[in-house]
C-alpha cells in the first residue's frame, strides 16, 4: 500500500481557458513560433545608429577607445625601449647571480 502515489495540490481543470492557452503556447515552443522579448522594430532611429556603427567598424572608420598621444612622455618612452629591444641592447629577466662555491664560506 506504500507504492500509491498520492498527487498532491489541486486537480487541474483540462478545459479550462489558461490550460488551454498553456498547450498552445507549449505547442507553439516545440514549432519555434514563440520569440522571446519584445520585437525589434527596424526603422527606429537606435536601430538605424546602430546599423550605421556597425558598418563605421567593419570598414575600420570608427575605433573603440582613446586615441594615443604620439607626444605624451609615457609614448615616448615606450618607444625609446622599442627601439633598444629591436637592436637587442635590452636584457629581460632577472639578472643571473653569480654562485659561490660553498667551501670558500666556510672557511
Amino acid at each position: 500500500m506504500k507504492n500509491e502515489v498520492k498527487k498532491l495540490g489541486r486537480p487541474v481543470n483540462e478545459n479550462s481557458v489558461r490550460q488551454l492557452r498553456l498547450k498552445e503556447l507549449e505547442l507553439k515552443r516545440e514549432l519555434g513560433l514563440v520569440k522571446k522579448g519584445r520585437p525589434v522594430k527596424e526603422d527606429s532611429e537606435r536601430q538605424k545608429r546602430i546599423k550605421e556603427l556597425e558598418n563605421k567598424r567593419k570598414n575600420g572608420e570608427l575605433k573603440l577607445g582613446r586615441p594615443v598621444n604620439e607626444n605624451s612622455e609615457r609614448q615616448k618612452r615606450i618607444k625609446e625601449l622599442k627601439e633598444k629591444r629591436e637592436l637587442g641592447l635590452v636584457k629581460r629577466g632577472r639578472p643571473k647571480m653569480n654562485k659561490t662555491d660553498n667551501n670558500e664560506i666556510a672557511a
